[in-house]
């Protein structure tokens, strides 16, 4: 009882001063990384733009101007970004169909960290049986060749966003979750937690308290490099037509649709606007997801924080 008082002593007195460091020390680093700060903001106005862009505006993506069909872009005819074969206006598309794109790369991201994450965890700490049952699991899911899969799966239940959203991080967790178990099987040795193990914590207890923060980080790191991969599957998965279904857009949709277009003319031109603005913001969102993976991996680095 005496060891257990006087570990929660120091941790109270030292607790605050080594958070309030640490977190300087991260905002530091990450503001020195200039295209991790650009990358941030261009996420932000794009997850604005695709949010709340919507909402100043009285059309839909479904409204259809048939006296503007394949109209190039222009500020005059009120259609910024053009319009496609149907007339619907290529902006407010585009807008609905980054909301598609961005849910299904965050809400797949978090869903697949955190399973990845518990049998990292639970797989590192336990050891013995539990390690090799579940890394075997990981190991056979690995084998598994993922894309044909994901075309499979998607034909069979469908090409809804939470059905895009399951296939995903049904595939999707494995790598955090060896990550994490390496981790876990290095920290879980260390006298921080041999001690808190003496003195009768539980298990759980040390791993969410002990071990869990000192693996963050690298969690962290790896969701948002899973956004971009999310977000790149449900564009291939649309471009293929077997992802979110017309009239309701996509990014990848969008793109797909495009291409029955692009190769030839109409009324005299290419519709070129139909490819350029999709693949541009799959490009700028798939891009800046990856400066801010890079800058948060500099940032949280534990070499940084403890020389400085």
């Amino acid at each position: 009882m005496f060891y257990k008082n006087k570990v929660k002593e120091i941790e109270e007195k030292a607790s605050p001063i080594n958070i309030l460091t640490y977190r300087k020390l991260v905002w530091m680093k990450f503001k020195s990384h200039k295209l991790a700060l650009i990358g941030s903001i261009i996420l932000v106005a794009l997850i604005i733009f695709c949010f709340f862009g919507p909402l100043f505006t009285t059309k839909s993506y479904e409204d259809m101007d048939f006296s503007a069909i394949f109209s190039p872009p222009s500020i005059s005819s009120g259609h910024l970004l053009g319009t496609d074969e149907l007339g619907h206006d290529v902006l407010i598309r585009i807008m609905y169909g980054g909301r598609i794109s961005l849910i299904v790369g965050f809400l797949s991201a978090l869903l697949t960290t955190v399973i990845g994450t518990i049998v990292g965890l639970l797989s590192g700490f336990y050891g013995g049986i539990v390690d090799r049952f579940l890394m075997r699991f990981v190991d056979i899911m690995l084998s598994i060749p993922m894309f044909p899969i994901l075309l499979i799966l998607t034909m069979v239940f469908g090409s809804g966003l939470m059905n895009i959203v399951m296939v995903l991080t049904v595939f999707g967790w494995m790598s955090i979750s060896r990550l994490v178990r390496g981790l876990t099987l290095s920290l879980k040795e260390s006298e921080y937690v041999i001690s808190a193990k003496a003195v009768g914590v539980k298990n759980m207890e040390i791993i969410l308290k002990h071990i869990f923060p000192n693996v963050l980080p690298i969690v962290i790191v790896s969701a948002t490099l899973n956004v971009s991969y999310a977000i790149l599957s449900e564009s291939s998965l649309s471009y293929l037509g077997l992802g979110i279904q017309p009239p309701m857009p996509s990014w990848g949709n969008m793109l797909q649709k495009s291409m029955n277009y692009i190769l030839g003319t109409v009324s005299g031109t290419t519709p070129w606007w139909l490819t350029f603005f999709p693949g541009l913001f799959i490009f700028l969102a798939v891009l800046n997801v990856n400066f801010l993976g890079d800058g948060l991996r500099d940032a949280l680095d534990p070499k940084f924080t403890s020389n400085s």
